[in-house]
């Protein structure tokens, strides 16, 4: 067994043991009123998680000063990334950040896709070089000059900004390329601590519906995107099939490197997405290439009870969901 079949096996046991097997089994218990209980079910069991994920690293940092934190789109990792940092505070370490989208190359070395167009996806996007030196400065105990990329002028700039490694400091990054070796790739790869984040499905929907991850991440986006970033939910429909070509070749690969899993899933997940998701995706008109996708989702809402307003208050501002419907405070 993988260990991305671990962690779904594990979820869907604890799910068993909750009664939970499926959605109709959720959508019966919602109906009885039971949608606070589950809430708070699932975010003390996340908290649980997370604590679990701090233990380890604490654990492991004396050998391991390096976190590194990866998983596909819409899986909660800067939510989740947040939660952990907190969880290793409380056990005395003090979590410093870099974040990767700093070191790309300057634009003008920027590898260019197969449609002529700016791949910043791609690993050849980021400087691994300096990331190296500077990673491999840090783990001596010497202090580097961190850059910051100007997105505006498409190159690095140099502002003073220092950071050096004490004894109870650990390094957080996030990013795509996290678990590939090839971005660390002059680091000694027993300092680093790597963690999968991804949302894996456990229940099915119905008889002929299995429940797909990947749909769940895609109404996760939906309303973020309308949300955030002004995206109505049919450019982020037409926007997905990019968005996991991305995925398959960057993310995916590379997910048994990690020495930790978290899944990002609540039992409530998809309950919640209804009530925010639905109106959206009915705007998309049947003349739109979006309008497939989009039925599609619905067909599967249509099988989901959704959360009450009431129910949907009680969602503490520290959960994962708060990253996508709002409110989130961490």
């Amino acid at each position: 067994m993988t260990k991305l079949e671990a962690t779904r096996q594990e979820y869907a046991d604890w799910c068993t043991a909750m009664g939970i097997k499926s959605m109709p089994d959720l959508n019966a218990a919602l109906n009885e009123g039971r949608g606070i209980e589950f809430i708070n079910l699932c975010e003390a069991r996340q908290e649980r998680k997370y604590a679990e994920i701090a233990d380890e690293i604490l654990w492991k940092s004396r050998e391991c000063k390096i976190v590194m934190m990866a998983g596909p789109s819409s899986s909660g990792k800067t939510s989740s990334s947040l939660r952990i940092a907190q969880q290793c505070r409380v056990l005395g370490l003090t979590p410093k950040v870099i974040e990767l989208d700093n070191y790309f190359v300057d634009r003008e070395f920027t590898p260019k896709d197969e449609n002529g167009e700016y791949d910043f996806e791609c690993l050849e996007a980021m400087d691994v070089k300096l990331l190296n030196e500077q990673l491999n400065a840090l783990l001596k105990g010497e202090e580097v000059e961190l850059p910051r990329f100007d997105f505006v002028s498409g190159r690095k700039v140099f502002e003073g900004k220092m950071l050096k490694l004490e004894q109870k400091d650990i390094l957080l990054m996030e990013g795509i390329h996290a678990l590939n070796p090839a971005l660390t790739y002059a680091v000694d790869q027993s300092k680093i601590f790597r963690i999968y984040i991804s949302a894996m499905s456990a229940l099915n929907i119905s008889e002929t519906d299995h429940g797909s991850s990947t749909n769940k991440r895609l109404l996760r986006r939906i309303v973020r995107d309308n949300r955030c970033r002004g995206h109505n939910p049919e450019q982020t429909i037409l926007r997905w099939p990019s968005v996991r070509k991305g995925e398959k070749k960057n993310i995916f690969p590379f997910e048994e490197n990690a020495d930790m899993m978290f899944n990002s899933s609540l039992l409530y997940d998809l309950p919640l997405l209804k009530y925010y998701a639905e109106p959206l995706l009915y705007e998309i008109k049947e003349t739109s290439p979006a309008y497939p996708k989009a039925k599609a989702l619905l067909d599967m809402l249509d099988k989901v009870v959704a959360l009450k307003p009431a129910e949907i208050a009680t969602i503490p501002p520290t959960s994962i969901l708060r990253e996508f419907v709002g409110g989130q405070k961490l």
